[in-house]
C-alpha cells in the first residue's frame, strides 16, 4: 500500500515511522521548506512516553530532555496554590515524563525517519483534495502536479488543514478569547535546580516555565483577549514585561533575557470535535482531527498516540482501509474530545477576567487533593493503550 502524509509535524513524522517500522511504503509532504521548529516545548507525558518507546525513539528523547519532578501552582503573588507530583504520576503509568525542546524533539523525529528511508518533500505545498469517481482522492500541489496515494494522512494542522476542509467540507478554527507568547530561555549559568514545572495564575493571565535542563526551560505567558491585533516581534518584550511587571521571580528575567528571536505570540485557537475523521480513503489525525488548547498539556502526546494506534491498524487490517479509518475514530474519538472540552474548561477559568471569581479558583485550588487528581490523570492519560495501574 502506498501512502502519503500530508504534513512532517509531530504527529506526521511519528506515524510515519510507525508505518515505515510496519512494512508500509510512506511518504511525507510538507509545505515548509526545511524541517519546522515552531513551536517552544513540550512535556512528553507517560502516555507519550510509551509510544516513544514503542518507536524506538525514547533512549534519543531522553538526551536530550529533563525530567520534571513537580508542577506547582502559584498566584501572580507568589502564594502556593498546590503541587501536582509527577514520579507519582509516572509510577502510576509506568513511564517517564520528559521536558524538551520542539526544536530538539523534531530533530529527533526527523533523523529517525530518514534512517528508516522516509522521504520528506518539503517545500511542497497542497491546495486541495479533490474526489474522484473510483473513491480515490487527487493531491493537487501548488506546482501544478496531481498525486495519488492508496492512503492520504493529513496531519497538516489545525489553522489551515487542506485535509481537514476536504473531509468536514471547512476548516474554521475557533479562537478561545486568550493570547499565547512562547519562548525559549537559555542562560550561562545554572538557575534551574530542580527540574520543576511551575504555572502562576493571575486575573485573566498565566504565565507557565517549564526547564529542560539546569539552563535551558521554554515559558508561555497567556493573557485574555477579545481582539485578534497584528503581530509586532519587536514589541513582544516589551508588551510581556509590561503585563507581568511585578509577578514573581523569575518571570521578569526570563522575559527580558530571553533572545528576541526565541519569543513567538499565537492568538489560540483549538476545534470543535467532529464525529467523522476521513472521506474517500482520506483521514485526519493530530491537531487537523482533534486540535485542543494548550492547556491540555496533550496535543502533541495525542498525537505520538494516534501515530501507534494508526500503525497496528494499518498491520491489523492491511488494505481494508475503510476498517482501518473507521476503527481508528472508534478508538480516538472519545478520549481526544475529552481532553479537547478539559482544555477549554481549565482555559476558561485560568482566563477568567473576573477577580472575585479568580479569588475563589485560587481557594478552591489550595483546597484541592491533589493525589486524587494525579490518579485521575494517570487513568484518564493511560485510556486506550496497555499501560497504567
Amino acid at each position: 500500500m502506498k501512502i502519503k502524509i500530508l504534513g512532517a509535524g509531530i504527529g506526521g513524522l511519528s506515524t510515519a515511522i510507525a508505518l515505515r517500522k510496519n512494512g508500509f511504503n510512506v511518504e511525507v509532504y510538507e509545505r515548509h521548506e526545511c524541517r519546522s521548529d515552531i513551536g517552544a516545548g513540550i512535556v512528553c507525558w507517560p502516555n507519550a512516553s510509551f509510544v516513544l518507546d514503542q518507536l524506538g525513539l525514547l533512549s534519543d528523547i531522553a538526551k536530550h530532555s529533563g525530567l520534571p519532578t513537580t508542577m506547582n501552582r502559584r498566584s501572580s503573588e507568589g502564594e502556593e496554590l498546590g503541587m501536582l507530583n509527577l514520579l507519582d504520576l509516572n509510577e502510576k503509568m509506568g513511564y517517564s515524563s520528559f521536558s524538551i525542546l520542539r526544536l530538539d524533539l523534531m530533530r529527533v523525529l526527523e533523523s529517525h525517519a530518514k534512517k528508516l528511508g522516509v522521504e520528506i518533500k518539503y517545500g511542497n505545498r497542497i491546495e486541495k483534495l479533490v474526489s474522484s469517481k473510483a473513491g480515490y482522492t487527487g493531491i493537487f500541489l501548488d506546482n501544478g502536479n496531481i498525486e495519488h496515494a492508496d492512503a492520504i494522512i493529513g496531519a497538516d494542522g489545525r489553522m489551515s488543514s487542506v485535509t481537514r476542509e476536504f473531509v468536514k467540507g471547512e476548516n474554521t478554527p475557533v479562537y478561545q478569547g486568550f493570547i499565547n507568547w512562547i519562548g525559549v530561555y537559555k542562560s550561562r549559568n545554572p538557575i534551574f535546580h530542580d527540574i520543576q514545572v511551575t504555572d502562576y495564575w493571575g486575573v485573566g493571565k498565566r504565565f507557565g516555565i517549564v526547564p529542560v535542563s539546569s539552563t535551558i526551560a521554554y515559558w508561555a505567558g497567556g493573557v485574555s483577549s477579545s481582539t485578534l491585533d497584528e503581530k509586532d516581534p519587536q514589541n513582544y518584550q516589551s508588551d510581556l514585561l509590561s503585563l507581568f511587571r511585578n509577578w514573581p521571580s523569575p518571570i521578569e528575567a526570563l522575559i527580558r533575557e530571553t533572545h528576541l528571536a526565541n519569543i513567538n505570540k499565537l492568538y489560540v485557537h483549538d476545534h470543535n470535535p467532529m464525529e467523522r475523521w476521513h472521506k474517500d480513503n482520506a483521514l485526519v489525525i493530530g491537531d487537523a482531527a482533534h486540535a485542543a488548547l494548550p492547556t491540555s498539556g496533550q496535543g502533541a502526546c495525542q498525537a505520538l498516540e494516534d501515530a501507534w494506534h494508526l500503525a497496528n491498524l494499518f498491520k491489523k487490517y492491511e488494505d481494508d482501509l475503510e476498517s482501518i479509518y473507521n476503527k481508528f475514530t472508534e478508538h480516538r474519538f472519545s478520549k481526544t474530545t475529552g481532553i479537547t472540552m478539559g482544555a477549554r474548561q481549565l482555559a476558561s477559568s485560568l482566563f477568567n477576567t473576573d477577580p472575585g471569581y479568580c479569588v475563589q479558583r485560587n481557594k478552591k485550588s489550595i483546597g484541592t487533593d491533589y493525589e486524587a487528581v494525579v490518579s485521575g490523570m494517570a487513568t484518564g492519560w493511560s485510556s486506550g493503550l496497555p499501560i497504567g495501574v
